[in-house]
């Protein structure tokens, strides 16, 4: 505490001394020629070192950012392999870092001496370790920026003993004056000395095993206007920004507690239930969100969706979303501390850092504040304002409609008679738009792709009215498809920075009597375009035979008028097509042109895939593509790898003694010993005496990508309806 005080009251002074300092320097700085390119600035110690101008100075440092550090392991051990072993270090630049950059009318002049702490924000290693040393000094390296006399203009380094780890070259400044954005690209990781000497590979030193970049806000904390013979005319210490109590640069909403589900209304239409989700939203940004009530669309949309694993000998084979509402519009944020970052107490029409908001399930499920998901763009958040996306005249709420607008499911999928041993999730999601502006002015602080978290829950009755209880606590941050047990998760972004994210899951079974059954899922998060087709790639090209072949896909809600749907028709319910060849298995709904209404995956839905085959399964793709626009992309999955058709037998090269059989055409034929080496059933022509079978044994199991930790959190105090 006493050092935090000594800074805090030293701060002053040390700017003060700062500016006197300089004012020499300064007093020589002119205009940079509009030639000039900010790209590659000049060393802080000479980049002033021009001709007198008219003009403003300003010396900023780091107000937030982010740091991408990425390395090959094969780098640090000499191994000349083809096959990288790559490792991706993310880190938050500490905020008001001391890394002083100087600008001169908008224009980069050059970097000065000073670091940025970085705060570690993840890491993907693919099941790889660090070097013990990098591993021990995670928490505490910088980004140094070195004196003049040092052979590198930038280092990372340990704060705390001044180790050096790399050394960087090639990197490019450049800098934004209209978003105050500095950003490092293309820096090229050398091995310092001092680290080759602990690795054991002296000879290491210099050689290049990554890249780092760096993104980062800055601010102003002195501005000096200069004549025209470049001397200051005024001078200025702006306050810095106090950042939140956040720790994610920017506004960062996640759910942060499943906090009830409930049947509010009794009775079921057409054999469905409507069914609401209470959350619980944690702003883990530093910003402030905003969180202004319709009809300004400035707010958070909260669809909600229900999910069920089952099948199999395990009730594990499978995982489908049996249910889907529209989205409850926020509005009035209160500022609580529900997660635990340190509520900084703003509420109303923003949501504080660090603070939380709760709606329980009887405002999420209040069906007059809940609009249809086709007005909203689940990346940036935008939905317009007129129409309102809100509009409820032209149709009925409870008690003639229980089940409008809220998660839509079939009793039989919840009739506990019906699905004895199957295990439930529920899932929110927060589409923020404060979140998409923010990420358009700051492109390295994009936190549109953690808004959904999900929480396990199990069924009480036969028959509506249903009750459900939680079983363990919110897993954060995690869609819930990542909790398919023993599945394997891929992750797909076609257009990183400008739409969202989905997943493919997939999962190998059997075999059960010689047969595998090949499941796959689609869950699509935050993407606007949508998914038109799921295309499975053979992994070899004999014709493959597959059995009970099968699509699913939740209810869609029926047409309202003003949904948002073209001529307010809603979506289609259509199955997809199943079409296959003698490469691949593939499915699709209409294409936006022919039907902009078309059965497309959407965002929070999951659809599913599935057959089943007497081949085994080996790697290979699958190709997604998509219903607004885009080329289509491939994500691993596995499919059958052998052919289980009946081909006609072909002698081998050495066969046994071959007995002819005249015939009316007078033509020998042979009759082989056949050694198969797939699972299908030999036929030669003509029939042999006997037909050798073989019987695979292999057993195949995907292994999961994530297992989300979940983390137990008080219960939150819902809000009060808001008065019409």
């Amino acid at each position: 505490m006493l050092k935090k005080t000594l800074i805090v009251f030293a701060l002053p002074l040390i700017l003060l001394f700062a500016i006197t300092a300089a004012t020499a320097l300064w007093g020589v700085v002119s205009s940079q020629a509009a030639s000039q390119t900010p790209r590659s600035p000049q060393r802080a110690g000479s980049a002033v070192a021009t001709a007198p101008g008219t003009g403003t100075l300003q010396k900023m440092i780091v107000e937030s950012g982010s740091v991408t550090i990425d390395l090959d392991l094969n780098g640090f051990n000499g191994n000349s392999s083809l096959v990288a072993r790559p490792v991706t270090l993310q880190f938050a630049v500490g905020p008001n870092s001391f890394f002083p950059i100087l600008v001169f009318n908008d224009l980069l002049r050059g970097p000065e001496q000073g670091s940025m702490a970085l705060i570690p924000a993840g890491i993907n290693a693919s099941g790889y370790s660090l070097p013990a040393a990098l591993g021990a000094s995670l928490k505490q390296l910088v980004v140094e920026n070195l004196s003049s006399d040092r052979g590198h203009d930038l280092a990372v380094r340990d704060a705390n003993t001044g180790f050096t780890f790399f050394n960087v070259e090639g990197h490019q400044y450049n800098y934004d004056a209209k978003a105050q954005l500095l950003s490092i690209t293309k820096g090229r990781l050398l091995v310092s000395k001092e680290f080759a000497n602990v690795l054991g590979r002296p000879s290491n030193a210099g050689e290049v095993v990554g890249r780092i970049s760096v993104g980062a806000a800055m601010q102003p904390i002195e501005i000096n206007r200069l004549d025209e013979n470049g001397n200051i005319k005024s001078a200025s210490l702006p306050a810095l920004h106090q950042p939140g109590v956040g720790t994610v640069p920017g506004p960062d909403v996640i759910v942060g507690n499943l906090i009830d589900l409930v049947q509010l209304d009794n009775g079921a239409v057409n054999g469905k239930v409507g069914v609401s989700l209470g959350t619980d939203a944690c702003n883990k940004g530093t910003e402030n969100v905003e969180w202004l009530a319709l009809p300004d669309n400035r707010h958070p949309f909260i669809p909600q969706n229900l999910y069920r694993m089952s099948g199999g000998n395990d009730n594990t084979q499978q995982f489908e979303q049996i249910g889907q509402s529209w989205g409850k519009h926020a509005f009035a944020a209160a500022s609580s501390n529900t997660c635990g970052f340190g509520c900084n107490g703003v509420g109303g029409d923003h949501l504080g850092s660090g603070c939380s908001d709760a709606y329980g399930a009887g405002l999420n499920g209040a069906q007059d504040l809940i609009g249809s998901r086709a007005w909203v763009n689940p990346f940036t958040g935008f939905f317009a304002q007129n129409p309102d996306p809100n509009d409820h005249s032209g149709h009925v709420h409870a008690p003639a409609d229980p089940t409008a607008h809220r998660i839509l499911v079939d009793v039989n999928d919840l009739n506990t008679s019906l699905n004895v041993g199957a295990t439930y999730f529920a899932e929110a999601e927060y589409i923020v738009p404060h979140e998409g502006t923010w990420c358009q002015s700051h492109p390295t602080e994009c936190n549109m792709y953690n808004n959904a978290s999900y929480r396990q829950c199990s069924v009480i009755g036969i028959n509506q009215p249903f009750s459900f209880n939680f079983v363990g606590n919110t897993v954060r941050e995690q869609p819930a498809i990542m909790a398919w047990t023993g599945a394997a998760v891929n992750e797909g972004e076609p257009d990183p920075g400008n739409d969202g994210i989905f997943f493919v899951g997939y999962k190998v079974t059997g075999p059960n009597a010689g047969v595998y059954h090949y499941e796959y899922a689609i869950y699509n998060q935050n993407l606007d375009r949508a998914i038109q087709s799921f295309e499975v790639v053979y992994p070899l090209f004999p014709p493959i035979v597959l059995d009970n072949v099968g699509f699913h896909a939740p209810p869609q809600h029926p047409p309202f008028a003003n949904d948002g749907t073209q001529g307010d028709a809603g979506y289609s319910s259509d199955p997809w097509i199943f079409t296959t060849s003698f490469t691949s298995a593939t499915w699709n709904c209409q294409t936006f042109a022919e039907n902009q209404n078309a059965n497309a995956i959407r965002y929070g839905t999951l659809y599913n895939f599935r057959f089943d085959s007497t081949a085994p399964p080996a790697e290979t793709t699958a190709n997604i593509g998509f219903f607004k626009t885009g080329s289509p992309i491939s994500v691993k999955v596995q499919a059958p790898a052998q052919s289980d058709a009946t081909p006609t037998a072909t002698p081998s090269a050495t066969p046994p003694t071959p007995t002819p059989t005249v015939t009316p055409t007078a033509t020998p034929t042979l009759t082989p010993t056949v050694t198969p080496t797939a699972t299908p059933t030999i036929t030669p022509t003509p029939t042999p005496p006997a037909t050798p079978t073989a019987t695979p044994t292999a057993t195949a199991t995907a292994t999961a990508t994530a297992t989300p930790r979940a983390v137990p959190r008080s219960r939150p105090t819902p809000h009060p309806r808001p008065t019409p």
